[in-house]
């Protein structure tokens, strides 16, 4: 949805979720992670030397994830990042160091960025803040179908567990946890179509740039 308006209008697309799992395959490359315990005193230590960016795809005019330098897009997405990837976020000084790249970016302004505290920490003055949200059994089943599509088939249990434990880790960590910003717009996508979303999110972008 945010990849689609950003798109529509022109805009720079920024998937700040897609950072955060960045830096866990970063720790299950250089074997940070073992047994699920993070070892955070070397993820500290090296987490200067984690650069995360964005970019087009030439042929599918999308934009993908680069770790220092390589593309991993593909390798972000598997459910050993997934499963991991709450506990490597909920860490102060990763959300730190992201915060202050994803700020980075924003600084141009004309972006469009997705994740779960862009509207309470990263930018709490955007011009616009949409709360998305849809049941777990739904958020689940379109995760099945995606990583299906991609090659990569997973059972909906475990994509269920996996939604389901992300959600409460993340609601429940000390450093800025996933809540709704107060001056945020609700949009509850459970029963919606792509095209009845899509035109919903075109129709407040609308509005909120009349007002400017």
């Amino acid at each position: 949805m945010a990849k689609d308006l950003a798109r529509k209008i022109g805009y720079i697309y920024i998937d700040s979720g897609a950072m955060y799992r960045a830096v866990t395959l970063y720790c299950l490359q250089h074997d940070l992670i073992r047994d699920g315990k993070i070892d955070e005193e070397k993820l500290r230590n090296q987490i200067p030397d984690i650069h995360i960016e964005f970019r087009l795809n030439p042929q599918t005019s999308l934009p993908e994830t680069y770790l220092n330098g390589t593309n991993v897009e593909k390798e972000i997405r598997t459910m050993e990042v997934s499963n991991n990837v709450s506990p490597v976020s909920a860490l102060a000084f990763v959300r730190h160091a992201m915060v202050e790249q994803q700020q980075e970016m924003g600084l141009k302004k004309g972006i469009v960025m997705d994740g779960r505290d862009i509207g309470t920490t990263v930018f709490p003055q955007a011009e616009l803040k949409i709360f998305v949200t849809a049941s777990p059994e739904v958020r689940a089943q379109r995760r099945v179908d995606e990583l299906t599509a991609k090659g990569d088939p997973v059972s909906f249990e475990e994509v269920l567990e996996n939604v389901k434990s992300r959600d409460h880790i993340d609601q429940n960590r000390a450093e800025s946890p996933l809540r709704k910003a107060d001056d945020a717009l609700l949009l509850d996508n459970s029963h919606l179509t792509i095209a009845q979303q899509d035109a919903w999110l075109q129709e407040q972008f609308n509005r909120v740039i009349a007002s400017l």
